[in-house]
């Protein structure tokens, strides 16, 4: 069984796939290397991106990600305020110290290689082959791997092979409707059965502590993008629009009801502005869809500077535990899935999550849950650019609206659901795979082509 530190992991944007995942990739390459006996011999190191990796692998800051994780650099601790020199020193000195030990000459664009669009790899559309060579150029050491989406990472022999480490849960399920009856058996919430699972990989205090970080590094991603002004990386010269609508909403006490909107549109926005000028978010399941768990959390959870602990982690495990289902079920990348697999998915997690803080109960958070993803069902990935702001950005801020309205749905209605969670996870997972790939994060259709970049 996953766990929650796997649904919501502390990285750097924009991308949880194209980022944070080749990051990682990237240590663990040389780290394995190591244990291989190679990289003592490594005179120099090549990076070649297929597929979606490849396509926008440059709005999305891939190579930026890899030579980081090729300097030892882990997106948990890294002080993104440093990137920025660090790059630059490797690209001016033309030299790369490997782990942060090893220097070897590294020409950026020479050394980090982008395939044509043709080619795309069968295991996975996010595709990388790692290779170390000696001073005579000749290979010592290569692995290819997959970045599979929330910052997961595959190596090519352990794609479509069952994890099998660790305890075995207190609670088995891999469908909605053996979850269910967990909770109905047992009389307890989504959320215990979660936790129980939990208390298998670690005392409870950590857990708690685990909660408490995620919950914090959400909280500390929206003050900065609530405060930080400017316009964004990248050619589309986006500006940053939560913070003027926060200040708004802070000058004086709003009256209309449509007040709700503008707060959780603020909220999620100052997570995903902060995501694209590459700063440290929490996957939610991803990066690109990192604003509306957050947003969602601090209107009901934590507004005025209250953090009400209980609820938080009653919402982030139960938001978890339905992430889990899709990860196991279907995919949250959306170069397979498109962006039903991050908006869709994360608006269906917080739609759970909340009805849960609401008191509902288990059927009635699986219902919250399904509605939230029935109705963003072929959601396509088209960044403009191969950025991860248009229309990523408001995307968030209207999926943390429609999460908040499935919880609303599900806890007053009365009639049984024509329609369950497996269900809409299988309908999903069948409207991913017949997608065409233009609209799965390649940026070769829809918005990507029929809007203009300045």
């Amino acid at each position: 069984m996953l766990s929650v530190a796997d649904i919501f992991k502390i990285g750097i944007g924009p991308s949880s796939s194209h980022t944070l995942g080749p990051m990682k990739i990237a240590r663990r390459f040389l780290d394995e290397a190591k244990a291989e006996g190679a990289f003592d011999r490594a005179a120099s190191v090549y990076a070649d991106l297929y597929g979606s990796l490849a396509l926008t692998g440059v709005g999305h800051c891939t190579d930026r990600a890899i030579i980081l994780g090729l300097l030892g650099e882990e997106a948990e601790t890294i002080r993104t305020s440093m990137v920025d020199g660090m790059l630059d020193h490797v690209r001016g000195s033309e030299q790369l110290k490997l782990l942060g030990v090893k220097d070897v000459p590294f020409a950026w664009d020479t050394h980090v290689r982008f395939s044509p669009p043709g080619d795309v790899p069968d295991a996975h559309p996010n595709g990388m082959r790692l290779t170390l060579c000696d001073a005579a150029g000749e290979p010592i050491f290569a692995q290819v791997y997959y970045s599979v989406g929330g910052g997961f990472i595959r190596r090519e022999d352990e794609m479509g092979v069952p994890e099998t480490d660790g305890p075995d849960p207190a609670y088995r399920f891999g469908s909605a409707t053996e979850l269910l009856k967990i909770c109905e058996t047992t009389n307890q919430s989504i959320a215990d059965i979660v936790l129980a699972n939990e208390d298998v990989l670690r005392p409870r205090a950590e857990t708690e502590a685990i909660l408490k970080s995620i919950w914090d590094a959400m909280a500390r991603c929206i003050e900065r993008g609530l405060s930080t002004r400017g316009t964004l990386p990248g050619g589309l010269k986006v500006t940053r629009r939560a913070p003027s609508l926060y200040a708004k909403l802070t000058r004086s006490i709003p009256n209309e009801r449509e007040s709700l909107f503008d707060w959780l549109n603020a909220f999620a926005m100052a997570v995903n502005e902060e995501n694209a000028a590459g700063g440290q978010v929490v996957t939610s399941p991803t990066n690109g869809a990192a604003g509306i768990i957050p947003a969602v959390i601090k209107f009901y959870c934590a507004m005025d500077g209250v953090s009400e602990t209980a609820k938080i982690d009653t919402f982030l495990l139960t938001a978890a535990g339905i992430g889990m289902l899709y990860k196991a079920r279907a995919s949250i990348s959306g170069a397979e899935m498109g962006c039903q697999g991050e908006v869709g998915v994360a608006c269906s997690m917080a739609a759970a999550g909340l009805a849960a803080v609401w008191g509902g109960m288990p059927r009635q958070v699986e219902r919250a849950a399904e509605i939230g993803m029935e109705h963003n069902l072929g959601l396509t990935c088209d960044p403009v650019g191969g950025l991860v702001q248009i229309p990523c950005i408001e995307r968030n801020a209207i999926g943390a609206v429609k999460a908040v309205n499935a919880a609303r749905l599900a806890l007053q209605s009365e009639d049984p659901s024509r329609v369950s969670l497996d269900q809409v996870i299988e309908t999903m997972r069948q409207t991913g795979l017949d997608m065409n790939k233009k609209y799965k994060e390649t940026s070769e259709g829809g918005l990507a082509v029929n809007v203009v970049e300045c």
